[in-house]
């Protein structure tokens, strides 16, 4: 459908409610059910990171993913700019020599690219990043990777390409949130985890958003975006595992229908961002 050939901006309209009345039918045949852990796929993220992001919030969101793979569920981990340098730990983890081999080649791959814009991969930590207290890709790199729990990686995806395997698998992403979340949804995820330090409040209709803070005072100061506190790890309040299985919990309560903070204030309408490859004529 096309605004010219439907007699322009009215009828391209009027065309559109029509079809969508129609699959409207379609779609009140659905109705809520029980289902399995197993049929979750959790998107990955973390944005606005700061020095405790690898130590609370990170650690904390992999026990949680490997509490979700253990109950048959999916955790993709993307960004792969903000694993450089870590794929190792990522690589040694991998069900075969084929697996690592394809995380490897797409680190090869964003390094021509990378050279190709005139960048590099190993000075990438954004100036949010600094200001909360990174200074390399590999401080970064490492908590990122933590985010990923300890299961086996079990495969690698391209961008937005149909996540068909259960359990930790890779998802090839710019380290921009916005992209790399759009790709994951875009690959099946129906929920998204979003650690931060700086106090994004990225949502991401139609799938949860779920922002786990990464210190006290940040969620104190922004307790209305915030889901859940990682900070009581740093303030000896609580275990990393203790805020795993809390974690884990949520992410159950939110996909049997609780609000998530960001869908109570109505965001995410607008962060949908596909990945623009090359350049733009």
């Amino acid at each position: 459908m096309t605004i010219q050939d439907s007699g322009g901006t009215v009828g391209a309209i009027r065309i559109g409610i029509g079809r969508v009345r129609e699959m409207l039918k379609i779609a009140n045949r659905a109705v809520r059910e029980t289902v399995s852990a197993e049929n979750l796929i959790l998107g990955l993220q973390c944005g606005g990171s700061d020095s405790y992001s690898g130590i609370t919030a990170n650690p904390a969101l992999g026990a949680a993913v490997d509490l979700l793979v253990s109950h048959g569920g999916t955790a993709i981990l993307s960004e792969t700019p903000e694993i450089y340098g870590a794929e190792h730990l990522l690589t040694r983890r991998a069900v075969s020599p084929v697996i690592g081999e394809k995380l490897v080649s797409r680190i090869r791959w964003w390094e021509e690219y990378t050279a190709r814009e005139r960048g590099e991969m190993n000075n990438n930590p954004s100036p949010g990043n600094k200001a909360g207290g990174l200074t390399t890709i590999l401080e970064k790199s490492l908590g990122a990777v933590a985010k990923g729990g300890t299961t086996n990686l079990v495969d690698v995806f391209e961008y937005a390409e149909s996540i068909t395997a259960k359990g930790l698998v890779f998802m090839d992403t710019p380290g921009y949130d916005p992209v790399s979340a759009t790709g994951q949804v875009a690959g099946g995820a129906n929920m998204i985890c979003f650690t931060t330090g700086r106090g994004s409040v990225y949502g991401c209709k139609p799938t949860p958003s779920l922002k786990l803070a990464t210190n006290s005072r940040l969620y104190r100061r922004m307790t209305d975006d915030m889901d859940i506190n990682c900070g009581e790890i740093l303030d000896g309040e609580a275990s990393i595992a203790e805020l795993g299985e809390r974690i884990f919990q949520l992410i159950l309560e939110t996909a049997s229908g609780r609000q998530s903070r960001s869908e109570a204030h109505g965001f995410g309408a607008e962060e949908f961002v596909p990945w623009m490859l090359g350049a733009v004529m």
